[in-house]
């Protein structure tokens, strides 16, 4: 009892101690709100709080950039974060090289040359031999670019270079893994029509670019059914060699090793190879007016699309800048607030006007609606494109546009990875070699836009009596418009109406009713 009596009073002494001294400081420390009575207050709204300018200077192409004697430009940079290696290698190959007649050729070569086995190796042993690294490597061949990736534990560094450096030049296109690949492609192709996104997708490419555009030849069964190993084995010889390489490295490993190492994976190539032919760039888009294809479902699909530019176009970042503010921002753009916010009628609705790397992209604005709102919700559409080029966007929307753009850009440079990643793209597309100060220059650019010009080119490219709209959905069901609202599919695109049959999803020719 002595005893918890004697620590109880010690326990009281302690407390009166603490509050004399607390009482008798010039400051309290007992009260936080007391400590930080010389802090600035803190405001009372989030709008109301500052923060110091964001400075970012990205770092220069030059300091990663070699130009290898085997052929190869490279960008190396050394990452000592994880014991890992990643190595890209970006080929000038594409669908507009595919010969007449092999459509899905292009496709196939980039899939099964890391998947098909190589002259030492069947494709199973080469799969279970980079399982036992725990390596990926992969390929494809998407538009204009093909691709080569191997990621793998540094140790292993030196294996998987030899690796890859008989997948690049001795690919064995196995007949088993090409037998495999064509029928999948079937499979696949068979279901074209099931999704109306897929129907979209494909009508979008026809009337933006036209029918005949190399963007658009599509695989059917002949030319799936055409493609051979020895097709393959051409094409691969045909294309893929050093001087047809962008190089990117980065991870942990001595930059000064990984060149040479570099230079003895591309040195002593088996062939000459040849450079790719320019890319088209003779895009032809529809005549505007409405262009639907009759499907079956409880929702219709639409796209608005305009002729667009090409990236090297001097409008082309306030065009960036105008377009966010219309419908690529998400839900502060125009587009989302009056379409999906104000009327409800859509889940997600926006636009795209990027300027095309190789030809002109087109602007399209698109959502997905009920059948029957489909009409009053492409009339609001147009509506939101009119009041775009007739009226000054606010200096609010502006500058919240600029902040956008500003802080995504250190977002490509967060790892060695990304950085040299980004420059080799920049290296293939032309680009560093026309405007090699772009991302330095990027956010003063950006920052000198001003309302004036967000106008002059919103008057310039979004020209409402240009619009094709392309429609997926229940015709029936479309044309009948909304009892609560006047638009009618027939009264836009200036009155004219284009139905598009269905394609056969095995030739592509249209379906005869």
């Amino acid at each position: 009892m002595k005893r918890h009596s004697f620590q109880l009073t010690t326990f009281l002494l302690a407390c009166a101690c603490v509050l004399t001294a607390c009482s008798s400081a010039k400051k309290s420390c007992c009260s936080p709100l007391a400590a930080s009575a010389s802090a600035p207050a803190i405001p009372d709204r989030p709008e109301k709080l500052s923060f110091p300018p964001f400075e970012f200077m990205p770092p220069k192409a030059e300091q990663f950039r070699v130009a290898l004697k085997s052929g190869p430009v490279a960008y190396v940079a050394e990452d000592r974060e994880l014991p890992l290696v990643t190595l890209s290698i970006l080929v000038r190959t594409g669908d507009w090289v595919e010969p007449d007649g092999k459509e899905g050729l292009t496709d196939f070569c980039g899939t099964l040359l890391t998947r098909a086995g190589t002259e030492s190796r069947t494709a199973q042993e080469l799969e279970e031999r980079l399982a036992f690294l725990a390596a990926n490597l992969s390929s494809d061949i998407q538009g204009a670019q093909g691709t080569i990736s191997l990621n793998l534990l540094s140790k292993d560094l030196d294996e998987g270079l030899a690796i890859l450096r008989e997948v690049l030049t001795k690919p064995r296109f196995q007949q088993d893994r090409l037998d495999l690949q064509k029928r999948m492609t079937m499979q696949s192709m068979k279901q074209r029509n099931d999704d109306s996104a897929n129907i979209e997708a494909m009508e979008q490419g026809f009337v933006s670019y036209g029918e005949k555009f190399w963007d658009n030849r599509h695989q059917t069964a002949a030319s799936v059914e055409s493609i051979s190993r020895e097709d393959l084995q051409a094409f691969h010889r045909r294309w893929f060699f050093p001087g047809n390489f962008i190089v990117a490295a980065s991870g942990d490993f001595n930059r000064a090793d990984m060149i040479t190492k570099l230079e003895k994976l591309f040195a002593d190539w088996p062939w000459a190879g040849a450079l790719p032919p320019p890319i088209p760039q003779d895009v032809k888009i529809a005549a505007p007016g409405v262009y639907l294809v009759n499907k079956t479902v409880n929702q219709g699909r639409v796209s608005l699309m305009l002729p667009g530019i090409r990236r090297e176009n001097p409008d082309y970042l306030p065009v960036l800048l105008m377009n966010d503010i219309l419908g690529g921002s998400g839900f502060s753009s125009r587009l989302v607030n009056r379409v999906r916010s104000d009327e409800g009628l859509a889940y997600s609705v926006g636009s795209v006007f990027q300027g095309g790397v190789y030809f002109p992209y087109v602007f399209r604005a698109a959502f997905q609606t009920k059948s029957r709102t489909v009409a009053y919700a492409t009339s609001l559409i147009v509506e939101e494109i009119k009041r775009i080029t007739a009226e000054p966007v606010s200096d609010e929307e502006l500058e919240n546009s600029k902040h956008s753009y500003i802080d995504r850009l250190p977002r490509n440079f967060a790892s060695r990875g990304q950085v040299v990643g980004v420059f080799a793209g920049e290296e293939y597309t032309g680009r560093y070699q026309t405007d090699p100060e772009y991302f330095q220059q990027f956010t003063a650019r950006i920052k000198a836009v001003n309302k004036n010009d967000i106008q002059r080119v919103a008057k310039k490219y979004l020209t409402p009596e240009q619009l094709v709209i392309l429609v997926v959905g229940d015709k029936e069901e479309i044309l009948k418009g909304h009892p609560d609202h006047a638009a009618k599919l027939t009264d836009l695109g200036g009155g004219k109406l284009t139905e598009l049959p269905l394609r056969d999803p095995l030739t592509l020719k249209p379906q005869v009713k």
